[in-house]
């Protein structure tokens, strides 16, 4: 698999607390790489500086290289708005604006500067098919996005990320406030969706990770144990604390 995205020494500071210690990975092209670890370890700290959401905190300060497709997305010549735009994110809580279903996905390219109704249409509709919630709303399109069930609002936040049109999706924990029938439903279209995006998820939950991912990584105390594929990782760990956290043993 082509590598799409590499971190080289990654070192993230919050003041004076080492959140992140030399990290270095590889996460490939059209996969679904899951983030494990127990609560704390650094995954969603790191997970943030994939699309630079940590640039918010304040006396943050990052070392080290994370490259997307070559080019180093911490240069002072990254656009951090258009890095935003190659870099979509689902958070843990749907938070679907409350403002009507089409508004909520056509938002997006609004603030991209597209006005074309004919091509916000498109894009609207191709989004939701891509999120799988299409069939479900097309005819509710100008109701309120609150009226939708918890799972279908998660779903229209995947539709809401789609469409800028990203080349990678994070997912920070974004089925962990779902029921096990809309879980499994958004486990599904994460497979789906990476034939076409690189997909990067922060996951508690060891049984998910084992069923929908190509590549895990193991975080613990802001350092990479251990990365590989899924399979592997899983049945046959090479250190010993990854083989202590997936057997439940702690964290």
């Amino acid at each position: 698999m082509q590598t799409k995205i590499n971190v080289n020494n990654l070192q993230l500071y919050y003041g004076d607390f080492h959140a992140l210690k030399n990290v270095g990975l590889s996460i490939p092209e059209h996969a679904i790489t899951a983030l494990i670890g127990p609560s704390g370890c650094g995954k969603s700290t790191f997970l943030r500086t994939l699309n630079r959401m940590n640039d918010f905190i304040n006396g943050i300060r990052i070392e080290g290289s994370i490259e997307i497709s070559g080019e180093d997305i911490y240069s002072p010549q990254m656009e951090v708005e258009a890095l935003r735009k190659r870099v979509g994110m689902v958070f843990q809580q749907a938070n679907p604006f409350p403002i009507s279903i089409y508004d909520n996905v056509a938002y997006g390219p609004r603030l991209h500067k597209i006005k074309d109704k004919k091509k916000l249409d498109e894009l609207v509709e191709q989004s939701l098919i891509g999120a799988s919630l299409w069939d479900e709303v097309k005819d509710l399109l100008h109701k309120s996005a609150m009226g939708l069930s918890g799972g279908q609002q998660q779903r229209l936040c995947i539709a809401r990320a789609l469409a800028v049109q990203p080349e990678i999706l994070l997912m920070d924990e974004s089925t962990s406030a779902l029921d096990p029938i809309s879980t499994l439903k958004i486990e599904e279209l994460v497979q789906e969706l990476k034939n076409q995006y690189t997909i990067v998820m922060v996951t508690h939950n060891m049984h998910q990770a084992a069923r929908v991912s190509d590549q895990t990584v193991f975080f613990l105390n802001g350092e990479v144990v251990e990365a590989g594929a899924t399979e592997e990782l899983f049945s046959t760990p090479v250190d010993a604390r990854t083989e202590q956290y997936i057997t439940g043993r702690f964290g």
